[in-house]
């Protein structure tokens, strides 16, 4: 009868106690008790636990919430269903369930008060509070339901093949270029793009040449890769390929890259003259470099026409390797970039990246696609032009209206971009920086662009302010410049 039916086959009655943590949910209650009561022996392998009704009615929950712990110790391993037989504990148990391991939660830190004022004055990135951040969340849902359906598997090492071709016709149609979808490379951002590319084509003892000041995480990229730097100045001109040519000729071969930033410099923003352009490409040819052009923010061009990167200029552009992101497009944290290359170093590239990282997030490669297709990059570009440009011309409004900062500073006005280089009449950068901080504003002296040695500048980036925001930084380096004893005796 009944009566005689033993725990293991079919318990009269299981009292599972629950914890009391209101912090987690019932049904990871049950799951973690039911665990703890296989592991200390209370139930054995095969033994029969009550329907989900008579546990649901004992627990005072509601049926689906165990139906749902029952499945998920299943799925881990720990209980097994037999047809018409109900659910048990498994003859053969995990070792370990992912329900049993707790996740510590963060524990409360006493927040700092932020400082008065406290802003920072970066180097020319984007305003993220415009980007089309919802419209990017949608495009990656629909794109997750879409790979989701073909399996999320492994996908090509260089990219999502639709956004390649999506990008091939971007570039071709915006920047001049005349690429294949088989020549582009998608990557963890320009920083990637460079990292990899080296990685992928130089060897320990190559030289590289990069502009001196200049963007000193691509030379990292570079001596990654056992590369050695080779800092070229920079004038009004952009790169001075004069100097390049006496040391291509002094380093006999070894010299194999250069890298440039010929739109408009970093951190300078000087736009390299056509003639300049035209030498660098002709050394190209003779002394068989490869241009790395790093192109990173072409959208944004206010005044005249943009200069085609030299990448779409011949004869020098198929000894071009492309860089650019979406990272001045939309936002840093968005970790997506690309490169143009020929067959022979996207093959390279691609295999380099197949080491590294199998493959990058295609799921956002496809959002990013779809986002192209539908116009909505297009008409983020657009609106981001406009407003950058009036933020521009507002700083520019200011700092002419403050005789203190007019007295202090010189700049040229650039044609594009997300920054100024603002070059100081008298003192170091490094004092400002200091005076600035004990003021709650930060900024990086141009020393930071540099091999070594000082340079009286720095980078003023000012997409990222509102105007509110951009009159306080003036207020704080007002502050400092009339209260710097070195302005005061000069005056």
């Amino acid at each position: 009868m009944d009566g005689e039916r033993t725990p293991r086959s079919r318990p009269w009655r299981f009292d599972l106690v629950l914890s009391a943590d209101r912090t987690v949910s019932r049904q990871t209650q049950i799951v973690r008790a039911v665990i703890h009561e296989i592991q200390r022996g209370r139930l054995g392998p095969g033994a029969q636990l009550p329907g989900s009704r008579t546990l649901a009615a004992q627990l005072s929950v509601n049926r689906k919430v165990v139906v749902a712990a029952v499945d998920e110790l299943v799925a881990q391993g720990w209980l097994e269903t037999r047809p018409a037989r109900g659910v048990h504990v498994a003859e053969h148990l995990p070792t370990l369930a992912v329900a049993d391991v707790d996740s510590p939660k963060p524990r409360p830190v006493a927040a700092r008060a932020p400082r008065v004022g406290a802003l920072t004055i970066d180097d020319g990135i984007p305003d993220a509070r415009i980007a089309p951040l919802d419209e990017l969340a949608r495009a990656y849902r629909r794109a997750l339901r879409s790979l989701g359906r073909a399996g999320l598997g492994y996908g090509d090492p260089a990219g999502d093949p639709r956004l390649r071709e999506v990008l091939s016709g971007f570039v071709n149609q915006a920047r001049g270029l005349s690429s294949r979808p088989e020549q582009l490379v998608l990557t963890r951002g320009s920083q990637g793009a460079l990292g990899v590319y080296a990685l992928a084509t130089l060897r320990a003892g190559d030289v590289v040449a990069v502009e001196s000041p200049g963007y000193r995480p691509a030379w990292r990229a570079f001596e990654l890769a056992g590369a050695r730097i080779e800092p070229i100045p920079v004038d009004g001109e952009g790169l001075r390929t004069d100097a390049l040519e006496a040391r291509a000729r002094a380093l006999r071969g070894r010299l194999k890259a250069v890298y440039v930033t010929p739109h408009r410099h970093y951190p300078t923003t000087v736009s390299m003259t056509a003639e300049r352009r035209l030498h660098l490409q002709e050394l190209a040819e003779r002394f068989d470099l490869t241009i790395v052009e790093d192109d990173y923010d072409y959208e944004y061009h206010f005044d005249g026409a943009p200069l085609l990167p030299l990448s779409a200029s011949p004869p020098g552009a198929n000894r071009c390797v492309y860089i650019a992101s979406f990272s001045k497009l939309l936002a840093p944290a968005i970790r997506l970039g690309y490169m143009v290359v020929g067959p022979e170093v996207a093959t390279r590239v691609g295999r380099t990246l197949e080491v590294l990282g199998r493959q990058g997030d295609v799921v956002l490669e496809r959002a990013i696609a779809e986002m192209f297709e539908d116009g909505l990059i297009q008409r983020h570009a657009r609106r981001a032009r406009r407003l950058y440009e009036e933020r521009r011309d507002r700083l520019l409004g200011e700092l002419a209206a403050r005789s203190a900062l007019a007295r202090a500073f010189s700049y040229d006005v650039p044609a594009g971009g997300l920054s100024l280089w603002i070059r100081l009449r008298r003192g170091t950068a490094e004092s400002l920086a200091r005076r600035a901080e004990t003021r709650g504003v930060m900024l990086t002296p141009g020393s930071a662009h540099l091999a070594a040695g000082a340079l009286a500048a720095f980078r003023f980036g000012y997409a990222a302010h509102t105007p509110a925001e951009t009159r306080r930084v003036l207020d704080v380096l007002e502050a400092c410049v009339v209260g710097n004893p070195t302005q005061r005796s000069r005056r």
